[in-house]
């Protein structure tokens, strides 16, 4: 038995954990990866779509007080519109329409915005509604699909069922670490033995990230795994406990005649009296934008959305309150930041706590840092599972040859991992590269990605782990200095149809890229000292001749 302080755990239980922690973590680590990559750049979603926006187009500026006319024209030319469409309260480079709406194709799945086509509205000089379809940039959503289902390239209820399995190993991954580490927290906690024993020093840092770490982990277990099995929670709720109503429960509670009359667009509020009666209600709401729901149907609706600096936001959006937008009367606060019940509360804050939308920019760069420890802290476990079966050969003599199982998952973490960084530095960089050139920029954001992603996998398979992680680790480098490259030939050259805006959120992209590229080529060249200097019997050496470390 082992001792501890007060902490007496069986050996053979601790032997137990450590096989499901390793097992666990194993089927797991590389799609976790790709997430927590991915997740880490999805903190910061609008400065890379501001980075990868185009200067706005020209457009006549519609003052606020002329929306209202806009909408009544634009849904007497455009009716599909009136089902959803956003009217902005702000104009700026990201957003310089004043009406905007996306339209999916009906076998578009519910969280499939890439297959959206995006429509904005303003004035001819004539006073007619001018409607045009517009092409924002969906490089943000696109690498915020990565991270939602592990490196799969749509986000449909399948992929997000597999995402969930993932998540509950994950969370045994999590739990059976813990209990390997209770008998020697105190003593190894805080240990990091710098040394020529690399496998201790790899192990102390993946045991103390994983330890400071733990609590940001549990937040992303927990809210992942509902918003992977949500609907089969509510499916199973409907049933156990609703009698097949539930629906009902999310229907404005307000009463409509049983031969409701037609609702006319042109008779709707103007915009300022909306804005005016959610800041009766909640007077520290910033209001940002004004949804628009079914506005010719019975019970149309109009959401307020805005951040409140003094409550919980639970999206990047904010929140909103809900209103009929005829008669200006507040249907519902349950998503009003600082005026949600406790029930609703709660809510709120498991999706504040995922995404980070809380305490403003410090809490942002500390979810940015914890995501990309939870992405090294998923390399190194497998780097350490793969130096635990190398195969160790006398001094002298040849290196022996190194089991399959340990070659192939050397080279898969090599391909994987850092072919997701190659393909996402790229893939950014392409955003303004191929602006104007190709017909749908999403889906060339997908052709990018991948073509290098599965590229890097093979490319490891083919030159081996060693070799291959230094030309990686060198791509990567390479790829991720070609954003800020890009945006400053924007400037010397602006002959080549490129834009680098001054903004500070972009700028802070280009300044992280430039930041990140020196680290890979950092971690290149330590790779390569510890590939040709280091012991020759494993996977992790690359001999002259011979091909005994080679995968």
């Amino acid at each position: 038995m082992i001792h501890q302080g007060h902490t007496v755990i069986r050996s053979d239980v601790i032997r137990l954990y450590k096989t499901v922690h390793t097992w666990t973590g194993i089927l797991t680590g590389m799609a976790l990866f790709i997430t927590f990559y991915a997740g880490a750049l999805t903190i910061f979603k609008e400065p890379l779509a501001r980075w990868a926006s185009p200067p706005a187009a020209h457009m006549v500026a519609v003052p606020l007080s002329e929306a209202a006319t806009l909408i009544a024209r634009t849904l007497e030319d455009h009716p599909k519109a009136a089902r959803n469409f956003q009217l902005h309260l702000e104009q700026d480079d990201l957003r310089p329409e004043r009406m905007t709406w996306r339209e999916r194709p009906t076998d578009a799945g519910d969280h499939d915005e890439l297959s959206a086509r995006h429509y904005a509205a303003t004035f001819h000089a004539d006073g007619t509604a001018h409607i045009e379809e517009v092409h924002p940039s969906q490089l943000a959503e696109f690498i915020d699909v990565l991270h939602r289902v592990v490196g799969l390239p749509l986000d449909t209820d399948p992929h997000r069922w597999i995402m969930g399995v993932v998540v509950s190993l994950y969370a045994l991954a999590l739990i059976s670490g813990v209990v390997i580490l209770l008998p020697s927290l105190v003593k190894d906690f805080f240990a990091l033995r710098i040394g020529q024993n690399l496998k201790r020093m790899w192990l102390d840092s993946h045991n103390v990230v994983g330890i400071i770490s733990l609590p940001f982990h549990l937040i992303m277990v927990l809210t992942a795994a509902v918003f992977a099995f949500h609907d089969g929670i509510y499916h199973l709720q409907d049933r156990l406990f609703h009698d097949g109503r539930l629906s009902t429960a999310w229907e404005m509670r307000r009463e409509t005649p049983e031969q409701p009359s037609p609702r006319t667009p042109s008779e709707l509020l103007p915009p300022a009296e909306l804005v005016a009666q959610a800041l009766a209600v909640s007077p520290s709401l910033e209001p940002t934008m004004l949804q628009y729901i079914g506005v010719t149907t019975p019970r149309a609706m109009v959401r307020v959305w805005g951040h409140d600096p003094t409550a919980i936001s639970p999206r990047a959006l904010g929140g909103f309150a809900t209103l009929d937008p005829y008669t200006g009367e507040v249907l519902n606060t349950d998503y009003l930041p600082g005026k949600q019940d406790g029930a609703h509360t709660t809510v709120s804050s498991f999706f504040a706590l995922h995404f980070g939308t809380f305490g403003g920019t410090p809490v942002q760069w500390a979810y940015f840092l914890l995501a990309l420890a939870g992405a090294w802290l998923f390399y190194s476990g497998n780097l350490l599972w793969i130096e635990t079966r190398r195969r160790n050969g006398p001094k002298g003599d040849h290196p022996p040859a190194q089991r399959r199982d340990t070659r192939w998952m050397a080279s898969g973490t090599v391909g994987v991992c850092l072919g997701c960084v190659c393909g996402i530095s790229l893939t950014i960089a392409a955003a303004k590269w191929l602006h104007g050139h190709v017909d749908n920029l999403a889906a060339w954001h997908q052709y990018v990605y991948y073509a290098v992603f599965f590229g890097s996998i093979a490319w490891a398979f083919r030159q081996g782990a060693a070799r291959a992680a230094i030309h990686l680790l060198w791509l990567a480098a390479i790829l991720t200095w070609t954003i800020p490259l890009t945006t400053l030939l924007a400037w010397i050259l602006p002959s080549l149809g490129l834009w680098g805006h001054t903004s500070v959120a972009s700028l802070g992209v280009d300044l992280t890229a430039a930041v990140g590229g020196l680290c890979f080529a950092w971690l290149a060249r330590i790779t390569t000292q510890r590939i040709h200097n280091g012991m020759e019997d494993g996977v992790w050496s690359a001999p002259t001749s011979g091909a005994a470390g080679r995968v």
